[in-house]
């Protein structure tokens, strides 16, 4: 075991050092994209993309007002062991005839782009000619699992059984967990039964906008499915836990997630990223509740240990020591609400990540919170109603095709007035009344060197690769 850490270490090194020679000459950019579910990372990705290859929707893209960009183009990704993101299927489902969202990520995968820049300095004789921005696209449900790994399968199971017990998604598991004996002897059909109405859970839990989903190899297990890593769940710690206890055994393929498909996925991919951002359905928890919205900051809190190696030493073994330099946390869907709400929705994300913040500028990361659309489908109207004017949107819905208005409610500009209710434990909001409905993308036509329509993605490149232009 510790010849192995010290050869993965050796190799880590060796290869941070030829990629730092490698970016002397061609300068490369590692973005790593996740969100939690529900919060349209392919789409972020497939706009972000066709507006850096099509730029006149990108006015807050410094480079781009300077005449620095010559030209942006795809190019063959680096890791040829990584699925291609399919970059033009998704661009096809958004802005085809019958436009429609398409499928969400089940694996990681990348796309480079290579940026041709105009030298700039005296006489023009500094700065990068050119840039290859290499985009990591992976599933939220992963970055969760980080959580694990500083937490033994007794505490992760007594944290998870406290924090499902009153939902009614979990009712049969917990019935189910309740009835087991964890001392008595592992029978097969046991371990089976339990991990398969867990992860039934883990579905049922996500669909209702749920963010703590761990592990979340469960929910897309690809290639382990049915496999013993895959097979436990959290159960009661017995008073006694003899060796081939059914405890002991769940306990023992717990440890094995954490060291053959969690630790290989961060030191692999997660390791080697320099810009990350986390894409949340901050208005979907909202609309579910206070439960929810207390169980996003919770969840956001834990995973973003990630982004401070300095004060976690099982982090900084993992990843050799490197730190991610900027993080963006954005809302997601902010064409549901008027433009006049998108403060108030920037600031309640503010408000939801101020812990979690506070760890990763600790590790000396630049962080920003910012709310955004990635692919705008609605427009904005206003009406009347008792006498004062109503602002709102419109869209085509999701459900029917048909055009619809709709207005989500009055988000208060006061984060506390979400926030408070959520940490007390509320079931419900007591002085607001908070909907949404599911729109489906906008048919349109875009004119020669235009974009996708968006709400601030040009911001949110500005801040994220703005720098290095």
């Amino acid at each position: 075991m510790v010849l192995s850490t010290l050869t993965d270490g050796i190799t880590r090194s060796l290869d941070g050092i030829a990629r730092s020679v490698t970016d002397i000459f061609e300068p490369t950019l590692r973005l790593g994209v996740t969100g939690l579910s529900g919060a349209g990372k392919t789409v972020f990705i497939t706009a972000l993309v066709a507006n850096l290859l099509d730029r006149g929707r990108m006015p807050q893209l410094v480079a781009q007002g300077q005449g620095r960009i010559e030209t942006v183009l795809l190019q063959p990704q680096p890791d040829l062991t990584l699925p291609r993101f399919d970059y033009e299927t998704h661009l096809t489902a958004l802005m085809g005839s019958d436009p429609r969202w398409p499928q969400s990520t089940r694996a990681v995968s990348e796309l480079r782009l290579s940026f041709r820049l105009r030298p700039s300095g005296f006489l023009g004789l500094t700065g990068n000619t050119r840039l290859h921005l290499d985009i990591v696209d992976y599933p939220g449900e992963w970055l969760l699992d980080l959580s694990l790994l500083d937490k033994t399968y007794d505490r992760w199971a007594e944290e998870t059984l406290e924090r499902i017990a009153k939902r009614p998604e979990a009712a049969a598991f917990m019935a189910q967990a309740r009835a087991e004996d964890g001392a008595l002897p592992l029978e097969e059909s046991h371990a089976q039964s339990l991990a398969a109405t867990f992860t039934a859970y883990l579905h049922a839990a996500r669909t209702q906008g749920w963010s703590d989903l761990t592990p979340g190899r469960f929910l897309l297990p690809g290639e382990l499915a049915g496999s013993p890593v895959l097979t436990f769940a959290p159960l009661p710690q017995p008073a006694s836990t003899p060796r081939g206890s059914l405890w002991r055994e769940m306990e023992r393929r717990y440890e094995a997630y954490k060291a053959k498909v969690v630790k290989p996925f961060f030191r692999d991919h997660f390791s080697r990223i320099d810009r990350q951002v986390v894409l949340m359905d901050v208005l979907g928890a909202i609309h579910a509740g206070p439960r929810a919205v207390e169980d996003l900051r919770r969840t956001m809190a834990d995973v973003l240990t990630a982004f401070r190696p300095g004060a976690n030493g099982w982090l900084t073994r993992i990843l050799g020591g490197k730190r991610v330099e900027k993080i963006l946390f954005a809302a997601t869907k902010a064409d549901h609400l008027h433009h006049h709400q998108h403060p108030a929705l920037t600031a309640i994300t503010e408000a939801l990540l101020a812990d979690a913040r506070r760890r990763a500028d600790f590790s000396g990361a630049r962080t920003m919170a910012l709310s955004l659309a990635s692919l705008r489908a609605t427009v904005e109207d206003s009406v009347q109603r008792d006498g004062a004017a109503l602002d709102l949107v419109r869209g085509r819905l999701l459900s029917t095709g048909k055009q619809a208005a709709m207005y989500a409610g009055d988000l208060p500009t006061d984060p506390g007035r979400i926030l408070a209710p959520a940490r007390e434990g509320a079931e419900r909001w007591l002085d607001a009344d908070f909907s949404l409905m599911g729109f489906a993308p906008a048919r349109m036509t875009l004119a020669p060197g235009m974009g996708p329509p968006h709400i601030r993605l040009d911001r949110a490149a500005q801040f994220l690769i703005g720098d290095r232009l």
